[in-house]
């Protein structure tokens, strides 16, 4: 006997239907594509570490070696995965104070150093990297992201135009404290230069909000950064040419020559 298609449980049992056949489908859909999706987005990661750096035409996977600051200690990681899976989470990552993920870069002589940074924008989340040289201070970089700023406002925090104004800004100043780099409501204060960038006109608090971000975000690596400073300071040291020393016929020629009282000269 056929079922009445206009009756209730007909209905129910038609809805019911689709909606197990439907809710199947996306399952397998979401679990087959997983691991495609996990690929892109450590691509990106990776893809955003290397536009920090300038180096976009590289390859992370030759020229970075992912680490963590346990302790203050840089410990590399062979597995690059187990570094760019402490990015996934960016509440847990802003408010992270060990095992904080960090990026080595080392190619014909230069080292540079990136820093993941995360905070709060003025509708959500912000976050990103932030290069810096080998003496921990300047910075060589920047690239920053969001979830949901004003387009036009604060959504100008990841365009190229905004981020080439933190190219050679020092995060330390002469007292040797870590500020980090502020956004200046009004500009950047010529007497303050080296600490300060234009804040984004319109985008106040999304401007605060980097500058926070870089703030703390940076503050957690301070002493691993000042070690850089140190060690960058005793390399130079190091350097630094010194003077031969004379033979011995060359210093008794410029002891005699340095001995020779003047002559007085009659015109």
């Amino acid at each position: 006997m056929a079922m009445n298609k206009n009756s209730n449980a007909y209905i129910i049992i038609y809805t019911v239907v689709m909606v197990v056949i439907v809710a199947t489908l996306l399952t397998f859909a979401a679990t087959s594509l997983k691991e495609r999706q996990d690929a892109n987005a450590e691509n990106e990661k990776k893809m955003a570490v290397m536009t920090a750096l300038g180096k976009q035409g590289e390859s992370f996977d030759e020229t970075i070696t992912p680490a963590l600051l346990i302790d203050g200690v840089l410990t590399p990681q062979s597995d690059a995965k187990v570094v760019l899976d402490k990015l996934a989470d960016l509440k847990t990552m802003a408010s992270a104070e060990n095992d904080l993920p960090l990026f080595k870069y080392e190619r014909e002589g230069e080292t540079l150093y990136v820093v993941p940074v995360a905070g709060k924008g003025l509708w959500g989340d912000i976050w990103g990297y932030v290069a810096l040289q080998a003496d921990g201070d300047t910075i060589a970089g920047v690239v920053f992201d969001h979830k949901g700023e004003t387009p036009g406002l604060g959504a100008e925090i990841a365009t190229a135009e905004h981020q080439k104004h933190y190219v050679g800004k020092k995060i330390y100043d002469a007292e040797n404290r870590l500020v980090a780099v502020t956004l200046r409501k009004g500009g950047a204060r010529q007497d303050n230069i080296e600490h300060e960038v234009d804040a984004i006109t319109g985008g106040t608090k999304t401007s605060d909000g980097v500058s926070a971000m870089l703030q703390s975000g940076l503050s957690k690596y301070d002493g691993f950064l000042r070690s850089l400073a140190m060690q960058t300071a005793d390399d130079t040291e190091l350097n630094d040419p010194i003077a031969e020393p004379m033979s011995d016929d060359a210093a008794a020629e410029a002891g005699t020559e340095a001995n020779v009282e003047p002559q007085n000269i009659e015109e």
